[in-house]
């Protein structure tokens, strides 16, 4: 019963809250919100179980956007490699037992001797070797981006027919709304205090 007096309390303070705050959003569509909001009805413990659909973390504000974007980039390039090489090294024959200990040895070593020498190299040894260069660089530079793109993929593939998830969803909305609104104008005022500070460097000189 309190947590209910609780979780009504707090939609009361939520409500205000984005129509104050809702600078972004429309007051035909936070009214139109509240109405779906009658409509998909649930438990108001359901709603504030303290698991949100969405998460609000936004990519750390200390790394240039550029430099964020490239590197996501990048990390679905070195995925993509990853898969194929991996789907290359099947294609293959399978390797005698002396040849596949040989391989694994190699690959878990992992040295610059390990690079091929010449034509006449194993095919496999050297897919492994590419491989293991590419899964080597994902490891040590690119799990935040990995992670990055776990959530992209968890979004889209969020359960969209299930009721409880639905109404959730509506009740993050604005919230949401509001921070993808923003994100454009602060774009446009980090470049308009950038070109504001070149000019006074230039009238300064």
């Amino acid at each position: 019963m309190i947590a209910t007096v609780r979780a009504v309390g707090f939609l009361c303070l939520w409500l205000v809250v984005y129509q104050v705050k809702g600078s972004y959003i429309p007051a035909e569509m936070n009214r139109t919100i509240q109405n779906l909001l009658h409509h998909y009805k649930i438990p108001a413990s359901q709603i504030f179980d303290g698991k949100p659909i969405f998460s609000r973390e936004s990519p750390s504000s200390k790394i240039e956007v550029k430099k964020i974007e490239k590197m996501v980039y990048m990390s679905s390039v070195l995925d993509m490699y990853e898969k194929m090489f991996g789907h290359m090294l099947k294609q293959l024959p399978t390797p005698s037992p002396k040849l596949a200990a040989s391989t694994g040895r190699q690959a878990a070593a992992g040295s610059a001797s390990d690079a091929p020498t010449g034509a006449g190299e194993d095919v496999r040894k050297q897919l492994t070797y590419i491989l293991k260069k590419v899964q080597d660089l994902k490891r040590h530079h690119y799990q935040k981006q990995d992670q990055f793109l776990q959530k992209l993929y968890s979004v889209r593939h969020i359960q969209i027919d299930n009721f409880v998830i639905q109404n959730k969803a509506l009740w993050e909305l604005p919230g949401l709304y509001q921070q993808a609104s923003a994100l454009p104008d602060n774009g446009v005022m980090r470049r308009r205090r950038r070109r504001q500070a070149q000019r006074k460097t230039q009238l300064r000189v």
